[in-house]
């Protein structure tokens, strides 16, 4: 209650000497608003000793600490200020209220957005430069257990790479199959309707069997499994780094990447190409059922077609792309889940970033082997 409280007072004197600023009451921020009007309005002389008396000052909160802080600023600006009569804990809280204020003047002011955007720019293109580096890293620490796991083979578990296969591989088919052949189908749909103008709505079946196999089935089934089984490995990881298992493996002498990491990179080397062909078939089903069903091409015309034009370096070049993505999606997931740093909110955080980069480097690899592909003529 106010009543609890010392009405907070601000009387000025002058004479010969100077000007005396004389405080009484209690200074808490309840009882302040008439005083931190009377102080906005504070007109102060030029040129001669202000003595602020704080003698009559009874109890002081940070805020009226800060306005009496803020007072003695204001008069030393002027002229000389000097302060008496201040009790020990006050001035203490003055000095501190006035270290805050001097460490948040002394914050730089906001730079020029271009020069604030380059710098940002750099501090991001360094961030992502040591994650790469940090990625690189913890690819070949994989690889290096791979090796050992080739050469001693008792080491290897079927049981955890079976069961990532299932997660990874038999579960994601029937999302993978649906998604395909709806693509397969918007993607002959539109390729007929545009080659139709030219008269050559024969060579839809051409651009569905060229797309799909090189491209289309590939990259959309990575994709579809860094959104799916990618993130999953770095939400499970993140979780036992969170319930410190992992640390209780390494203290048990056990290999967290040898337990962890490698069965699921296996696993996800295993059934990536499994969903690409899976996805390559539907994409044919489904543009085959436009060209069928909308378009009054035969069936038997549709296959005759397909087999006249389709290549088989086209498929094994949508294979070979999916062993690389698959290994950078399961290395990806993993070695974000180990960054996990105790909270539920850094698994979220990592979890979406583990998607973001995998997605991202699917698609840079996918540029950088198409280009590849091309320049070689396969």
């Amino acid at each position: 209650m106010e009543s609890e409280f010392t009405q907070p007072t601000f009387e000025i004197s002058r004479d010969g000497r100077g000007t005396t600023l004389l405080a009484r009451g209690d200074w808490v921020i309840r009882v302040l608003e008439g005083v931190e009007k009377q102080l906005r309005e504070l007109n102060l002389p030029s040129g001669e000793t202000i003595e602020l008396d704080l003698s009559g000052v009874g109890r002081a909160d940070t805020t009226g600490a800060w306005l009496l802080e803020r007072t003695r600023l204001i008069a030393g600006e002027r002229s000389r200020c000097i302060v008496n009569g201040a009790a020990p804990s006050l001035e203490q809280l003055m000095h501190q209220v006035g270290e805050a204020y001097d460490a948040a003047e002394s914050v730089p002011a906001h730079k020029l957005s271009i020069i604030a955007s380059i710098e940002g720019l750099g501090r991001g293109l360094m961030a992502a430069l040591t994650e790469a580096v940090n990625l690189l890293g913890f690819t070949g620490q994989v690889i290096q257990t791979w090796f050992r796991w080739l050469i001693i083979w008792k080491r290897i578990r079927l049981t955890p790479v079976v069961y990532h296969m299932e997660q990874v591989g038999l579960n994601a088919v029937p999302i993978i199959a649906l998604i395909s052949f709806l693509i397969g189908a918007v993607l002959a749909f539109l390729g007929s309707d545009l080659l139709e103008d030219f008269g050559a709505e024969v060579y839809t079946v051409t651009l569905v069997s060229f797309a799909f196999l090189r491209e289309f089935g590939v990259l959309l089934t990575a994709i579809m499994v860094a959104g799916r089984s990618g993130s999953a490995f770095t939400a499970q990881i993140g979780s036992m780094k969170n319930r410190e298992e992992i640390d209780a493996m390494k203290a048990l002498g056990l290999d967290h990447i040898e337990l962890l990491v490698l069965p699921r990179v296996i696993a996800m080397i295993v059934c990536l190409p499994l969903l690409t062909f899976v996805a390559d078939i539907m994409g044919l089903v489904g543009g085959g059922a436009v060209l069928i069903f909308l378009e009054g091409m035969s069936p038997a015309q549709y296959f005759y077609r397909l087999q006249a034009v389709t290549e088989i370096q086209h498929f094994n070049v949508g294979l070979i792309k999916s062993v690389f993505f698959a290994a950078s999606i399961a290395i990806i997931g993993c070695y974000q889940g180990l960054k996990v740093e105790g909270s539920a909110e850094s698994v979220g955080q990592r979890t979406t970033l583990s998607v973001v980069e995998a997605i991202f480097t699917v698609i840079v690899l996918d540029a950088v082997f198409a280009i590849y592909f091309i320049q070689i003529g396969y």
